[in-house]
């Protein structure tokens, strides 16, 4: 699944992704698009948090990031 969450500011960042998480079946992989700054810095923490393993983070062409994250439990 894939989530861009560039066109919005933190906390809805979280709001975006986490709807998503909630959405998906344990295991399953997501993609979030997200921006340098705040959303870089917060969003894996965040997402480490509730329990879900981050899987890598990768620089777009853009200046943009893809973060992957894999639903746990």
């Amino acid at each position: 699944m894939q989530v861009d969450t560039t066109d919005v500011l933190c906390p809805i960042t979280f709001v975006r992704i986490k709807v998503a998480l909630d959405e998906m079946e344990t295991g399953q992989m997501l993609t979030a698009r997200i921006n340098s700054g705040e959303p870089l810095k917060n969003l894996p923490r965040s997402a480490e948090e509730e329990g879900h393993k981050v899987l890598g983070i990768t620089q777009n062409a853009d200046g943009t990031y893809n973060l992957q994250i894999e639903k746990c439990g």
